[in-house]
């Protein structure tokens, strides 16, 4: 008897309703009203994750909470029905409002404000029962997951980032979760916050020593990453592009190293690849919908990377990868939601 196909990527976590505004000349201060330039919306969150995973044409399923609302109808119309993500194992709960988020895009970075309550059902009972998959991509927190173990024990690859800790405690049981990864994505910041370091290159040392692969991401400076599995060091500078929105880019960044990875390619071009995915995304609005997929790759390289000589032999192994059929043009966000 055939074995029932495993998804590549399973994710779960917490869903929002992102409404980004760009092109802020600077920031609002008490009793200003500003006008921006530039505004989207679509799904935040765990879509980030998933939406960056499924335009690169991989079996994604989502196990999230949806609000009986406008916003929570808007998202899945768009992750399933426009982006093809699974939705089998996600939930519409009634009575609660799918979380909203307002993000201020300004000088390369952006804040948030988030209106939201607790999720109707944890991760643990949407999951109870992980099904087999290739790769799980998570955000990690303070509080243990018992699905992380199941699917850990059942050989899914674990993929953990981690959520800004708001208290800047950076607590270091955190950290034990680690033993169940087969990497850590966090940024700089985090990466040395949680490991009571004070550098990138030192809080990878200490990261390498709990999990098989480390990367750490440094933003506009670019990502350092080693694989003890291979025995593998690299690290990459980031392309200078001029960032409009910055939401989401480190997810995209996390989905597409798991692309690579699946791929089986070298650390060097996973990173590069990873990179290069989250600095697309900025130049659009929305983490979910700036991912860039394969078709947005697959222009960069025919119209700016290989016909740069610095860029074609930093990137030259995409004329290899990008598959020959790229796919369509992806939807980007719109101002008003459809």
């Amino acid at each position: 008897m055939d074995e029932e196909p495993r998804p590549d990527v399973l994710l779960t976590g917490l869903l929002f309703y992102d409404l980004v505004l760009t092109g802020l000349g600077k920031p609002p201060t008490p009793g200003e009203e500003i006008w921006t330039r530039g505004m989207g919306c679509g799904p935040g969150g765990i879509a980030n994750l998933a939406v960056a995973a499924a335009r690169y044409g991989l079996d994604t399923s989502l196990a999230t909470v949806f609000g009986d609302d406008y916003y929570g109808a808007h998202c899945r119309q768009i992750l399933a029905g426009q982006e093809g993500v699974d939705l089998s194992l996600s939930r519409t709960a009634k009575d609660w409002n799918t979380p909203v988020t307002v993000s201020l895009a300004h000088d390369h970075d952006r804040a948030l404000i988030t209106h939201g309550g607790p999720p109707a059902h944890s991760q643990d009972q949407l999951l109870h029962d992980p099904p087999p998959a290739r790769t799980a991509l998570v955000h990690i927190g303070a509080e243990p997951q018992e699905w992380l173990g199941k699917a850990a024990a059942a050989g899914t690859l674990i993929f953990a980032d981690i959520g800004w800790d708001p208290t800047e405690q950076w607590s270091g049981e955190v950290l034990n979760q680690l033993s169940l990864c087969h990497a850590f994505l966090p940024n700089d910041t985090e990466a040395m916050g949680y490991t009571r370091t004070d550098s990138p290159a030192a809080a990878l040392d200490r990261l390498a020593e709990l999990t098989p692969v480390a990367v750490i991401t440094c933003g506009r400076s670019g990502a350092l990453a080693v694989d003890q599995t291979t025995g593998e060091h690299a690290q990459v500078a980031a392309l200078d592009i001029d960032a409009m929105d910055a939401t989401g880019a480190g997810d995209v960044f996390g989905a597409s190293f798991v692309a690579a990875t699946l791929g089986g390619w070298p650390l060097a071009e996973r990173l590069r690849f990873a990179s290069l995915a989250a600095g697309l995304s900025v130049k659009h609005h929305t983490g979910a919908l700036a991912a860039p997929g394969w078709y947005g790759i697959d222009q960069w390289w025919r119209t700016t990377g290989s016909r740069d000589p610095e860029l074609s032999c930093a990137y030259g192994f995409l004329a290899d990868r990008i598959p020959a059929d790229p796919g369509p043009a992806p939807h980007h966000a719109t101002v008003t939601p459809r």
